[in-house]
């Protein structure tokens, strides 16, 4: 251990030297099935040309964020259990930090994209062509992925060089909770905190509601098809919305209450948050997108 680096310990982990093993099956096993079910709806967008469209590009791009968005927890996880100590350096601990909330916050402003391609087919469907066009996608895509790292990184910065009083974390990850580890709390850093929530999280979300309220007004003066329509493309995104904006939910109470919450329940409730969205994803849009399950059932020759 270099003596020159400071090093945090991870004290979420609830009775890691009993059973080591058994976490160690069961976040491997969900890696694996995350990994598979992500990357095979993927190929098949990329390799079926009538899946060459905006809402099957930004579907495309929400698991591939999920796959990196688990790649960030869930091998040191694995190489934690392994170990007779959980330990991570400071420096590591902001690089997860920060590509954590940079892939949480990609996934709400890939989501926006997904609402306006709905909005702009359903609402303007003759103006769809000249609106979503290939560069128009290209432009969400990138801000989606620039935005929230450009906005993290400025916070990574404010911390680098802060003084740390505590040295072990609650939790099995690095989140917020790492600002609990300086010495003087910083205003500035929980003003720009709340800054980077509303920008990348509050704002999406307002949008998102807004496009499915304009959406669902629209299709309620329209007949049964559009409506069967609209509901089959929009409802799988705001399922995912739905369950991603309680799981961000659940991680603020986590670390708010960490004091409050014993071991074990904070151990149990941080697992979901980085269990259930990745697994979420494919399978909702695997089970609801037509056109998807339709290739899928091909894939593995399900009749």
């Amino acid at each position: 251990m270099d003596l020159n680096v400071t090093y945090l310990t991870l004290g979420g982990h609830v009775e890691v030297h009993k059973y080591r093993y058994l976490y160690f099956i069961i976040i491997f096993t969900a890696y694996i099935f995350i990994i598979c079910s992500n990357c095979t709806i993927v190929y098949l967008i990329w390799s079926h040309q009538n899946l060459h469209e905006p809402m099957y590009i930004f579907i495309a791009a929400l698991l591939i964020n999920s796959v990196l968005f688990s790649t960030v927890i869930y091998p040191k996880l694995l190489i934690d259990f392994l170990s007779e100590k959980q330990i991570i350096s400071y420096s590591a601990c902001l690089l997860q930090y920060f590509m954590f909330y940079t892939f949480g916050g990609s996934e709400y402003l890939l989501l926006l994209g997904m609402a306006y391609d709905r909005y702009v087919s359903i609402c303007k469907p003759l103006q769809y062509p000249t609106i979503m066009k290939k560069t128009t996608v290209c432009i969400f895509l990138a801000v989606a992925w620039l935005l929230p790292a450009a906005e993290m990184l400025a916070a990574v910065i404010m911390s680098l060089n802060r003084k740390l009083c505590n040295f072990t974390l609650k939790g099995i990850f690095c989140n917020n909770s790492i600002y609990k580890l300086h010495c003087v709390p910083s205003r500035t850093i929980s003003i720009y905190g709340v800054f980077i929530l509303i920008n990348v999280a509050l704002l999406p979300l307002l949008f998102i509601l807004f496009t499915y309220v304009k959406i669902f007004t629209v299709t309620y003066r329209s007949s049964r098809e559009v409506r069967k329509k609209a509901a089959e493309t929009c409802l799988p995104h705001l399922l995912v919305l739905i369950n991603f904006s309680l799981l961000c939910v659940y991680d603020v109470i986590i670390v708010r209450l960490e004091s409050n919450i014993p071991t074990v329940a904070h151990f149990l409730m941080t697992l979901q948050v980085i269990l259930y969205h990745p697994l979420f994803n494919p399978i909702i849009y695997g089970l609801k997108m037509k056109e998807i399950h339709k290739h899928l059932k091909r894939l593995f020759k399900i009749k």
